[in-house]
């Protein structure tokens, strides 16, 4: 074999090698996902067909059972106006985080991480003492004149606590577009004669769209497993699906039921994700260009 055949074959070696780097790196973690995430998912699925014994009785149920159709869809309708609450109230919080200053960026930015530091639960209880018949709320609306308002046990009041909860998981997607979003592309579209509304819907906001996206996408999909805040805040007409798999595996030891539950739930989602997947990427290629 020439210098030149063997010097090509190493060369080949050390990419081939340097290819498997990233694989070799990236293997702890797929090997803990598979461990956390994997086996126990592919166990639920299987006790969904497998218990009590082998068929499709527990999807039967079901499908056949009213009460659990109107909860899946009442699941899917919360999770919707969480998505559109945490829009509108992340939106204009991320533009200001994007345009401060750094001593106001930066308090900002705490303001949004602290929440990670406290438990779900508790401020899901914070939530409760606030939104109660006597609680703060309905306090300041009687001093102001108004009359009191129901908020706890409905589905206000869930999809307020869930809403809040969920907030840094919109405002984090839209700061990470928008900071890198030029505002001269602004200022060059109101010297050209736009108003300062038309340069923000045709310029600036297209292109924080890849943020929205993501971050609705991230708060919608977290929204329809949520647990603790729909049992503590609502009642009987905003049980979620998550409530009635807890009773199903907790109270009745129906863990095909209770599986069978969940995968009705992933495989929805994914049907979801599925179909608005093109047309956001359709809106992604149109801001870009």
């Amino acid at each position: 074999m020439s210098a030149g055949a063997a010097r090509a074959e190493e060369d080949t070696g050390s990419a081939s090698r340097r290819s498997l780097r990233p694989l070799a790196l990236a293997l702890p973690a797929l090997v803990l996902l598979v461990a956390v995430i994997g086996i126990p998912l592919a166990t639920i699925v299987l006790r969904s067909f497998n218990d009590p014994e082998w068929g499709f009785q527990n999807y039967v149920w079901f499908f056949g059972t009213p009460v659990n159709l109107v909860v899946l869809q009442r699941t899917f309708t919360m999770a919707a106006w969480v998505t559109v609450v945490c829009v509108i109230c992340a939106y204009p919080y991320a533009y200001a985080m994007s345009v401060a200053g750094p001593k106001i960026r930066l308090l900002l930015t705490l303001c949004v991480l602290i929440p990670f530091w406290v438990s779900g639960v508790v401020r899901t209880l914070a939530w409760m003492i606030l939104l109660q018949d006597s609680g703060i709320i309905n306090m300041v609306l009687r001093a102001g004149g108004f009359e009191g308002i129901r908020l706890i046990r409905t589905q206000t009041g869930v999809i307020i606590g869930m809403a809040q909860i969920l907030l840094p998981f919109m405002i984090l997607p839209l700061y990470s577009v928008m900071k890198g979003i030029d505002l001269r592309l602004v200022q060059a579209a109101r010297s050209l004669g736009a108003a300062p509304p038309r340069a923000f819907f045709s310029v600036y906001l297209p292109l924080s769209l890849p943020g929205v996206y993501a971050g609705a996408i991230i708060v919608f999909i977290l929204a329809l497993g949520f647990y603790i805040t729909p049992a503590l805040l609502g009642g009987p007409r905003s049980t979620m699906l998550s409530t009635l798999v807890q009773n199903q595996v907790l109270s009745l030891l129906q863990w095909g039921r209770g599986g069978a539950m969940g995968v009705v739930l992933l495989v929805a989602t994914f049907l979801l994700l599925a179909l608005a997947g093109p047309l956001m990427r359709q809106r992604y290629k149109l801001a870009a260009r």
